[in-house]
């Protein structure tokens, strides 16, 4: 192992390493962390078991739904299960108060917003919104539920702030499904890339951010492209291999005097990348990439895109990154309305980035049961993703907590219960330090550059 890889892996090591004074008060700390949550619910009932559900994520239980988090705290589980899929209760004012937190938190003017959906398997066709499509988790079209998940990735954290429900059409055109399902009346078909926006709209203002991003399923539509532009958001989203586009930046024929300009061919960009020049590319060193630091190259081009055999007038930059991935080389294409001269260690870092999103969910799934729920309709979907991502948020806070140099030990104490140490049986997982660092480096030169990200 080089040098460098093993400095790097000793640091990580001394990372993972957490103090037993580190939970000391977690407890009470938990309790207070819930409360500005649960304040916006109506009744005492309904405060106290949010507080009891967010607990029970966190817990050590397998199955973190409502049936065995109310078993975990000695619950009748029919009150549970009525909280969260029968009772009436807003969950959107507990996702504004999230969205406050983590402003105030972590927020940094060169964040992004990064959209992803995620898929859900299920069986069955009678849970809300489940049928057969493309499960990205499964790798293949399967009987599933879509959410459509909004996170914000700074240097400091990232964190899932906001989700929304995919309803397919065949659902939103189905009233006896509907009604089965509690959907509500005002809730129509609406495609991912429009729940998309419908987050970007409520957050967007809350949340400070210099980028929006997205993987090749967001990128892929040229009306959102051209939407998120003509809002005035800066994006950064991936597109699949097969897009078309003219390189505006290649040489072309000289005019001959007669008829149309000469202009260069349209190309798919996996032929277009093969057809570059070695010196077209510049190589960046990603630092903390998951396995370690990651070479990349980087080209950035202005382009034309040209969908269903037809110009479309909106040009805008596309940014290949190419890296070795288990001994496979790949490529990651993206466009992006960015100025021209904005710096490839820029693209570099939001395409980082834009990653982080599936880490997010990784950490809300794995820490906090955002896929170990079992309901039905409408209501508990949304009731439970919200208590989960509210859950993730806390243990971002104590990942943080834990990273600082001198984190300071609360001295609550008392009974078992709300102030205490977690007993054997009240232990919370903790998710390890996970940052989005990415240092920004001066501008790149285009040929031969080697720059550290």
């Amino acid at each position: 192992m080089e040098p460098r890889f093993k400095r790097r892996r000793e640091q990580l090591l001394a990372g993972c390493q957490v103090p037993p004074t580190l939970f000391r008060g977690v407890i009470g700390r938990l309790e207070d962390f819930a409360q500005p949550f649960a304040a916006s619910l109506q009744s005492p009932e309904s405060r106290q078991h949010s507080r009891t559900y967010i607990a029970g994520l966190l817990s050590d239980v397998e199955r973190k739904n409502a049936e065995s988090i109310a078993y975990r705290y000695d619950l009748d589980r029919q009150v549970i299960q009525r909280f969260i899929g029968e009772v009436d209760w807003d969950h959107e004012p507990l996702i504004d108060e999230l969205n406050r937190q983590v402003a105030a938190a972590i927020s940094r003017a060169d964040a992004v917003l990064v959209f992803d959906p995620s898929a859900f398997p299920k069986k069955g066709t009678a849970s809300v919104g489940v049928q057969r499509q493309w499960c990205g988790r499964l790798g293949k079209v399967e009987n599933c539920q879509v959410g459509v998940f909004l996170g914000y990735v700074t240097e400091a954290e990232h964190a899932l702030v906001d989700f929304r429900l995919y309803l397919p059409r065949q659902w939103a055109n189905d009233k006896k499904r509907r009604k089965r399902a509690g959907v509500p009346k005002e809730v129509r078909y609406r495609t991912r890339h429009e729940l998309a926006l419908e987050m970007l709209l409520r957050h967007g203002p809350v949340l400070p951010h210099a980028w929006v991003a997205g993987d090749d399923e967001m990128g892929r539509p040229v009306w959102f492209r051209q939407r998120l532009d003509e809002d005035g958001q800066r994006y950064f989203l991936a597109v699949p291999s097969n897009t078309t586009i003219r390189d505006l930046e290649e040489p072309v024929p000289t005019y001959g005097g007669h008829g149309r300009r000469p202009k260069a061919p349209f190309r798919g960009v996996r032929s277009w990348c093969t057809a570059l020049p070695a010196g077209a590319w510049t190589k960046l060193t990603v630092r903390d990439a998951e396995k370690g630091p990651l070479e990349v190259e980087i080209v950035a081009r202005r382009v034309e895109s040209k969908v269903d055999r037809r110009v479309v007038g909106f040009e805008e930059t596309l940014v290949v990154i190419r890296y070795v991935d288990g001994g496979v080389l790949k490529h990651d294409y993206y466009l992006t309305n960015a100025p021209h001269d904005t710096r490839l260690s820029e693209f570099a870092r939001v395409a980082k980035a834009s990653h982080r999103v599936e880490e997010c969910l990784k950490r809300s799934k794995g820490e906090a049961g955002l896929g170990a729920y079992q309901v039905r309709n409408w209501r508990g979907w949304h009731h439970h993703m919200a208590l989960s991502l509210i859950a993730t948020w806390f243990l971002v806070g104590e990942s943080r907590r834990g990273k600082k140099d001198s984190p300071g030990v609360d001295s609550t104490s008392g009974e078992d219960g709300v102030g205490a140490d977690p007993s054997p049986g009240q232990r919370l997982r903790h998710a390890g330090p996970c940052g989005a660092g990415a240092d920004a480096s001066a501008g790149a030169k285009r040929v031969g550059a080697l720059l550290s990200l």
